[in-house]
This record gives structure tokens, C-alpha cells and sequence, in this order.
């Protein structure tokens, strides 16, 4: 089985929390992925997610492509 990891994401741009969280929440749990908000602001999000290290990459991934309202700059993983 896959190891499971813990990585605190920083997401970083325009990002309009109202929108982009419920988009975070749904894409999550679609990947399987557990999630623990850090912290929201219109500019920042930090997000603790535990699954595998690859669906953390394809939300990292999802996370650029989509909403349509939300503007990513950057991702930080750490």
C-alpha cells in the first residue's frame, strides 16, 4: 500500500476563499485526501493534506486549473 503523508500547501494569488474552499473541499475528498485549514486570507491559504504523495500532486495540479474566479500565483509545499 501507498505511504501516507502529511504536506502544508501554500497557496498563494487572488484567490476568493468563498469560492476556492468549498472547490478545495469537493476536490479533496474526490482524491481522498483529508485536509486541516491553516489559515485563509483573500491572498493566502494554507492547508495541511494527508494522503498519498501523488493525489497531493494532482491537487496541487487541480488547484492551477480551477475555479474559473480564483487566480493561483504560486504553490509552496512543505
Amino acid at each position: 500500500m501507498p505511504q501516507q503523508t502529511t504536506q502544508r500547501v501554500i497557496i498563494s494569488g487572488d484567490l476568493k476563499p468563498v469560492v476556492f474552499i468549498p472547490w478545495i473541499d469537493r476536490h479533496a475528498a474526490k482524491l481522498g485526501l483529508s485536509q486541516s485549514i491553516i489559515h485563509v486570507s483573500d491572498t493566502r491559504i494554507e492547508i495541511d493534506f494527508q494522503g498519498q504523495d501523488d493525489l497531493i500532486d494532482m491537487m496541487e495540479v487541480g488547484c492551477f486549473l480551477g475555479p474559473i474566479d480564483v487566480w493561483v500565483d504560486a504553490i509552496e509545499r512543505l
